[in-house]
Parts: structure tokens; C-alpha cells; sequence
């Protein structure tokens, strides 16, 4: 009988105390093997040549090359699933941020004492198994691309019911990215998810509050949604919506992790489909899982838009395979049409449903 090939990893960084706690930490799991570990890029590209591993975990901060430049040349010259373990700091944040851009399909957070990453060891597996996965790809969209342009009035049309939510993981910051730097000013309040650790997830906020033209910002307990606002669950913390004194509420939490994830897409989903129904748009982008899934299949049964992004241009096309397989996407769409998809439903259900009160919102005890 032939055995299903483990997962080549190689791990480069320039402590050693690293590199072994993540091969360690790594080799708890059947699926993933350990290769070799480097302690900086130079080693690192001959080991390559030799091992031909499927996924590189690398540091950023590095002596002789650091681990952008080394990022960026290697995903010229021989590209490879790459999954960023970075210092949960601001620098390293909005490092780890470039790395995404520069072709990194995942990133962790590294944490403060060598001897603490062997606790991530769940992390680092679902992480690596995801970016094995992955397919490397350019860049999605270029900063500074014009938003799509909604028509003379369209938002003076839009329901003040309406509502807009996003599910993300693998390759998603740049998925994200790509779509809402093309959304106009003034839609309804927007939530996302995007499977990522805490630290990053306020730097993430900050660079697309910087390229888009709506507000985007961490999400903060008991906040107001409202038009041309756009949040993201913190790292480490669920997100839901509730229906109160005649508008959205945030509501942040630390219940247990959901498909070993915190945040995580089916919590937002589940919640918003009791209080908000069909005026709801939902787009499930790239990622590893079936994270969102049954949320959106709640969404769809309660009158909600739902889109998923087609496989060709996921990442991974892991978590919109799953909505599609269980028949809850009404629309399967490439990512950079996305933007006008969701536009479009918007205006679609605006005129349909605006004489419709949505069902009062009872929050889920499981969320």
C-alpha cells in the first residue's frame, strides 16, 4: 500500500533555539516533515536545491540577508509556499504585512520566549498543511487602484438595513485587499474575519485604512456599524453582530476557538444571520478549511446574498469549495469581480427588501 507523502518543511531562522523548538513543535504532527532548518538565506537557498521542500517556515529579521529580501528573490526565481513566523511587535507586524505582499501565503505570530512556540504546535501544522496547499501567486490588485464606480445615487438607494460581511483565511490579506481597495465610499457597515493572530490583525487594519477609500479599523466591544465603515475581528477574539435600539452592535469575545480558529468566519456568519437576513451580502474568499461554511448556508436560508470567490484565483480553495459543495453560494465569482458582485447584490436586495423589517436578533449562546 503507498502511504501519502508527508509535507517537506524546511525552517529558517538564525536561532537555534528557534529552529528547533518549531522542529520540534512541527514534527508532533504525522502529516509534516522536517527537512532541514537554516540559519539564514544563504544556507537556506542551497538546502533548497537540495531538499526541494513543499513549504519554507521563515523569520524576518536575519543576518548576511534579511527575510524580505530573501522573500522577494525567491519568489521570483523558484517560488514556494511560504508561511512568515514573525515577532509579535508592531515592527514585526507590519513586517510580516510586507511578507504577505511580497508573496508569504500565511504568517504567525512568534512568540516572546523561544521555549513558548512549541505551544503553537496546532497553529503551526494547520498553517503549513494550508500554504502546502497554496498556490503562489502574483499580486492581486495595484495600490492605488480607482474603486468601482456604483452609478449617479446608488447609495442614496441602498437600505439602511443592509449589511456586508467577509471570511478569509489563507492568501486573504491580499484577497481583501484586492477587493475593498475597490469599493467606494458610503456602503453599508462592513465585517470581516480574516484568520489571523493577534498584533497583525491592528496592523492589517491600519494599511487598508490607508488605501481604501472607506474607514477600515480593528473592531472594539459595542461598536456602531454604520455606512463607510469597515471592521475586522481583532486576533484572538470571535465577532458577532446583534440588531439593537435600531442599529448594528458589534460584540467581541474569547469563547473557545471554532475549526481551530479564533476568530472565526462561522461565528460572524451564524450571528448575522439571525439579526440581519436576507438584507446580508456574504463573501467567503480563499482559505484553508470549511470555516464559514455552515454560517453562509444559515445566511442563504435566511434570504442573504452569498458569493464565493472561484477557485482559480483562491490561494486556496479550500474554505469556498466547502459553501459551494454544500449548496449555500448563490454566486461563484473570479476575485476581481467580486467588487461590482457585490454592488450589484447590494442595489439588487435594496429594492427587493426595503419594505421588509428583518427578524429581531436573538444571539446565538453558541457564538
Amino acid at each position: 500500500m503507498n502511504l501519502p507523502r508527508k509535507i517537506r518543511v524546511l525552517v529558517v531562522d538564525d536561532s537555534a533555539v528557534v529552529r528547533q523548538a518549531i522542529t520540534q513543535a512541527l514534527s508532533q504532527d504525522p502529516e509534516i516533515q522536517v527537512v532541514g532548518s537554516a540559519c539564514d538565506p544563504y544556507v537556506a537557498r542551497d538546502m533548497i536545491l537540495e531538499l526541494n521542500p513543499d513549504v519554507l517556515t521563515l523569520d524576518i529579521e536575519m543576518p548576511r540577508m534579511d527575510g524580505l529580501t530573501f522573500l522577494r528573490v525567491l519568489q521570483k526565481h523558484r517560488p514556494i509556499p511560504v508561511v512568515v513566523v514573525s515577532s509579535l511587535t508592531r515592527t514585526g507586524s507590519h513586517a510580516a504585512l510586507e511578507a504577505l505582499e511580497c508573496g508569504a501565503v500565511d504568517v504567525i505570530g512568534k512568540p516572546g520566549s523561544a521555549s513558548a512556540i512549541g505551544q503553537l504546535h496546532d497553529q503551526l501544522a494547520v498553517r503549513v498543511k494550508g500554504a502546502a496547499f497554496a498556490r503562489v501567486l502574483p499580486p492581486v490588485a495595484p495600490e492605488g487602484a480607482a474603486p468601482v464606480q456604483p452609478g449617479p445615487g446608488a447609495s442614496k438607494g441602498l437600505n439602511a438595513r443592509q449589511l456586508i460581511l467577509f471570511g478569509a483565511s489563507t492568501g486573504g490579506t491580499e484577497a481583501l485587499k484586492a477587493v475593498l481597495t475597490k469599493l467606494p465610499d458610503g456602503l453599508p457597515g462592513i465585517c470581516i474575519v480574516q484568520h489571523i493572530p493577534p498584533f497583525f490583525s491592528t496592523a492589517f487594519a491600519e494599511r487598508l485604512n490607508e488605501l481604501c477609500a472607506l474607514e477600515v479599523r480593528e473592531a472594539r466591544n459595542n461598536d456602531v456599524l454604520h455606512p463607510g465603515l469597515a471592521l475586522i475581528a481583532p486576533g484572538d477574539y470571535h465577532m458577532v453582530v446583534l440588531w439593537k435600539d435600531d442599529r448594528y452592535i458589534v460584540s467581541l469575545n474569547q469563547n473557545p476557538p471554532l475549526h481551530h480558529t479564533r476568530p472565526a468566519v462561522d461565528v460572524l456568519f451564524n450571528s448575522t444571520a439571525a439579526c440581519a437576513g436576507d438584507h446580508a451580502v456574504a463573501v467567503l474568499l480563499t482559505g484553508m478549511g470549511s470555516d464559514g461554511a455552515n454560517g453562509m448556508r444559515k445566511l442563504k436560508a435566511a434570504g442573504a446574498t452569498t458569493i464565493a470567490q472561484n477557485e482559480q484565483s483562491c490561494v486556496v480553495y479550500g474554505m469556498p469549495r466547502a459553501a459551494v459543495e454544500m449548496g449555500a453560494v448563490d454566486h461563484v465569482v473570479p476575485l476581481n469581480k467580486i467588487p461590482l458582485a457585490i454592488i450589484e447584490a447590494l442595489q439588487s436586495r435594496s429594492t427587493q427588501t426595503s419594505h421588509k423589517r428583518a427578524p429581531a436578533c436573538v444571539p446565538d449562546s453558541r457564538s
